[in-house]
C-alpha cells in the first residue's frame, strides 16, 4: 500500500509517494513559507493532493524538526518554523480525507534507515545526524523510541561538556555544539587562526572570506591536515556521545548520517576510537557497528511515509499490537 512522506525543512518541503518497499514512486519540492503557519499548511495540502493523484493512498505522515507530542499530532515546538503549540495534524486532517501522523524528521530519517536503509539488519539502532545541529533517533526491539511526552531521543541535547558552550537549547555544553557542522566550521577557523599544520584552512578563508561546509569539505576530501584534525576532533567528540549513549541504550549499531557524514571513515575512525576509550567495560562488552547512512536525502519523507503507513494498519482491528511504529 502506498503512502505519502513529507519533510519540512527550514529552506524548502519535500514531498514523495512511497510504496511499501521504501521505494519512491513520485516526488516533489517547494520553498517553506517559514514564517507563514498558514501558508505551511496550503503547501502540504496542495503536494498530498498533487501526490495522491491517480494512486490509492490512505495515509500521509509529516516530519519535521521539532518536539512532537505522543500522539503525533502537536508540533510543541518548532525552531526553523514559526510554530509553538501547533495543531497540525489536525489542521491538515479537516481539509485531507487521509489518515495523518506528524513524527519529529530525524525519528522519520532513522526510522527509514532501520526499514530500508543501513539497520535493517538489526533490530537496536541509534542514528545521529550529523548536519548545521545533531538529530538523533533510537530504535530498541524493532520499535520507535518517543519517551513518555513524545519528545524523546533529542541527541543533539545529550550534555557532554559541564558549563559548556552555550546551545540554542538554553543548556550549555550539548554534543550539538561539539559534534555539529557548525562547530566543524567553529574547530576549522580555530585552526585557521592558529595557522600551520599545513595552512590549508587560513589560505581557503584568505581566497573565499569565510569558511563553509562546502570548502572544509573539499579540503577533508583533499587531505589537508588541518581540516582532517578538525574533523577528527568533532570525531571524538561524537564517540564520547556515543560510548554515554551505548551504555544506556546497547544497541547494535550506530548509524550517522547529514552532511557531515559524507566524509565516510575519515569521519568514522575518530568516532570509534573515542567510543572505545569511553566504554564502560571495555573487553567485556559486545561492540556496535559504525556505519554511513545509505539513504542520504531521500530518509524523511521515506520514514514519515512508512510510519504513517505503519499508524493507519495499527488502527485496524486485530492489528492494534503492531510492532513497527
Amino acid at each position: 500500500m502506498h503512502a505519502i512522506g513529507i519533510d519540512i525543512g527550514g529552506t524548502k518541503i519535500a514531498g514523495a509517494l512511497v510504496s511499501d518497499l521504501g521505494e519512491i514512486l513520485r516526488e516533489l519540492r517547494e520553498p517553506t513559507p517559514a514564517g507563514d503557519p498558514g501558508a505551511i499548511v496550503d503547501v502540504v495540502v496542495d503536494m498530498i493532493q498533487k501526490l495522491s493523484v491517480g494512486e490509492s493512498v490512505r495515509s500521509a505522515g509529516v516530519a519535521a524538526a521539532g518536539f512532537i507530542d505522543a500522539a503525533q499530532s502537536t508540533v510543541y515546538y518548532a525552531p526553523n518554523i514559526n510554530w509553538r503549540n501547533e495543531p497540525f495534524q489536525k489542521r491538515l486532517s479537516d481539509r485531507l480525507d487521509l489518515d495523518i501522523t506528524i513524527d519529529n524528521d530525524a525519528n522519520a530519517a532513522g526510522w527509514a534507515e532501520f526499514r530500508f536503509g543501513a539497520g535493517r539488519l538489526v533490530s537496536d539502532m541509534t542514528m545521529l545526524t550529523i548536519g548545521t545541529g545533531v538529530g538523533g533517533a533510537i530504535v530498541t526491539r524493532d520499535r520507535l523510541f518517543r519517551g513518555g511526552f513524545g519528545a524523546g531521543a533529542e541527541i543533539g541535547h545529550l550534555r557532554v561538556v559541564p558549563d559548556g558552550l552555550p546551545c540554542g537549547c538554553g543548556a550549555r555544553g550539548c554534543i550539538e555544539q561539539y559534534g555539529s557542522g557548525r562547530a566543524l566550521l567553529r574547530l576549522a577557523n580555530e585552526i585557521a587562526d592558529v595557522g600551520g599544520i599545513g595552512g590549508g584552512l587560513a589560505d581557503a578563508r584568505a581566497e573565499h572570506g569565510a569558511l563553509n561546509g562546502e570548502v572544509v569539505g573539499g579540503l577533508i576530501a583533499t587531505g589537508d591536515p588541518g581540516a582532517l584534525r578538525a574533523l577528527r576532533e568533532l570525531g571524538s567528540w561524537l564517540g564520547q556521545a556515543c560510548a554515554s549513549l551505548g551504555a544506556v541504550l546497547d544497541p547494535q549499531m550506530f548509524v550517522f548520517g547529514g552532511g557531515v557524514a559524507q566524509a565516510g571513515d575519515l569521519l568514522l575512525d575518530p568516532v570509534r576510537e573515542a567510543y572505545l576509550a569511553h566504554l564502560p567495560a571495555r573487553g567485556y562488552h559486545p561492540e556496535p557497528e559504525f556505519v554511513i547512512a545509505e539513504l542520504v536525502n531521500d530518509a524523511g519523507v521515506v520514514g514519515a511515509a512508512d510510519l504513517a503507513r505503519f499508524h493507519s494498519l495499527s488502527s485496524e482491528p486485530g492489528l492494534l499490537n503492531s510492532d513497527f511504529s
